[in-house]
């Protein structure tokens, strides 16, 4: 006789979702993660909409990840009319993501993965011995959120990065005391870094596609190519490698990459982009002796953390440089186009794609977030993962499945929720 055994849903990641495992005699027969929301419909929104309301609407697909989708939104757009904007604007995008990253990334490394490691179930409790990483994990925090607020014009769902450019500029008194944070928050990153390259991650590798944008000038954010060890492509060819399915166990949709899964997200940007990173992330790399390609997924959380030093140098180098000139947004001007946008989202790379006809209506839209490209990878890696684990107990065993699912930083708010375990032994 089989039995089922049915865990609380995994904590500590954004959302929720169910995985079943099937194990017959210490094998594993089935793996299948599931979602378990049904379909927000944020594509069917968009229809019909002008485009020129495509930003706003889907920043609201994810709190955490507003400004990627905003900034994925806006550019798709601009590509569809054939709208070009001012150098400055384009900075300014990037100092945008680039708060968010900081804020994405010191939310994740200390609240939803340090705990695992320090045996702790969250960071309140860690607060007694470990006051200091916490303070520095709210530090950078802060300073991600204010970097929105000042470009974006708020701290959740920006609303000043707009097609055309910026309903409103910040002022150079404020880029220069971002700039002095950013410089004080160096020590912060590089702090982060020594200490998530010390942890004692799980001895477990596989090799995956990494998949990211990609260009041959700097760390790719915005703009690139896409690029993996296989093949390199245009963004607009996207539809030529990657196919949206679905599974009878989930509602999200699954990507696959030429029918095979792929990884996303700060791993796959690290492997294929580390020659790009600043002197700072790459003096932490050589001190740790870090080869490349990194194949253990676990080390995600390593590759955030040394991300957080680039960006951290990144958003500094872009304060330095910029002088604010006043300038209006250029206004749209409609005619039938589509536009393909990719960029790095703190967790992987995001798709807009939109059709818009002559009078500024979208007639299609197709979004494609980080986590539903990652689920099929992180199916493959639990499947090659388990069978290392199974004379462990019970509990024991869906810990260390939660930190391989949560060391992927996975947003299901952005297409699902997680997780309830489902064990049927035979």
């Amino acid at each position: 006789m089989g039995k089922t055994i049915s865990l609380n849903h995994l904590t500590k990641v954004e959302g929720h979702a169910d995985l079943t495992i099937t194990i017959n005699k210490g094998k594993i027969e089935k793996c299948e993660l599931s979602s378990a929301e049904g379909s927000r419909y944020f594509e069917a929104l968009l229809k019909d909409r002008n485009c020129l309301e495509a930003p706003e609407i889907t920043s609201r697909i994810c709190g955490i990840c507003s400004c990627a989708h905003s900034t994925a939104a806006v550019e798709a757009v601009e590509r569809a009319i054939g709208l070009k904007v001012t150098e400055q604007t384009k900075t300014l995008r990037e100092l945008l993501m680039i708060g968010e990253r900081i804020r994405s990334h010191s939310t994740h490394l200390y609240f939803l993965a340090l705990p695992d490691y320090l045996g702790y179930d969250n960071a309140l409790e860690m607060t007694k011995k470990h006051r200091k990483d916490i303070e520095r994990s709210l530090r950078l925090n802060k300073l991600g959120n204010d970097i929105i607020k000042v470009v974006g014009g708020r701290v959740m769902h920006p609303v000043a990065s707009q097609v055309g450019g910026f309903t409103k500029l910040p002022t150079q008194e404020e880029i220069d005391t971002l700039r002095k944070r950013l410089q004080e928050a160096q020590e912060d990153a590089y702090e982060t870094a020594k200490l998530f390259l010390k942890l004692k991650h799980p001895k477990f590798s596989r090799e995956s596609e990494y998949f990211s944008v990609y260009n041959d000038t700097d760390y790719g954010l915005l703009r690139g190519n896409m690029q993996s060890q296989k093949n390199k492509f245009k963004q607009q060819d996207y539809a030529k490698y990657l196919s949206e399915y679905h599974v009878y166990h989930a509602t999200a949709k699954f990507v696959a990459k030429e029918g095979k899964a792929y990884m996303v997200g700060a791993l796959a940007r690290l492997n294929n982009s580390y020659k790009f990173l600043s002197k700072n992330a790459k003096k932490i790399i050589n001190e740790a002796k870090i080869k490349f390609p990194i194949t253990n997924p676990f080390m995600t959380n390593a590759a955030q953390a040394i991300e957080l030093v680039h960006y951290v140098d990144r958003g500094a180098e872009i304060c330095r440089k910029l002088k604010i000139k006043e300038e209006k947004p250029i206004k749209p001007e409609y005619k039938k186009g589509r536009g393909i946008a990719a960029i790095e989202a703190p967790r992987g790379v995001l798709w807009h794609d939109y059709e818009v006809n002559e009078n500024g209506v979208i007639t299609k839209a197709n979004i494609i977030a980080p986590t539903t490209q990652n689920l099929a990878n992180m199916e493959e890696d639990i499947k090659n993962y388990l069978p290392t684990l199974l004379k462990l107990p019970e509990k024991q065993i869906v810990l260390e499945i939660e930190k391989l699912i949560r060391a992927y930083d996975p947003c299901f708010s952005c297409s699902t929720h997680f997780l309830k375990v489902t064990w049927n032994k035979k």
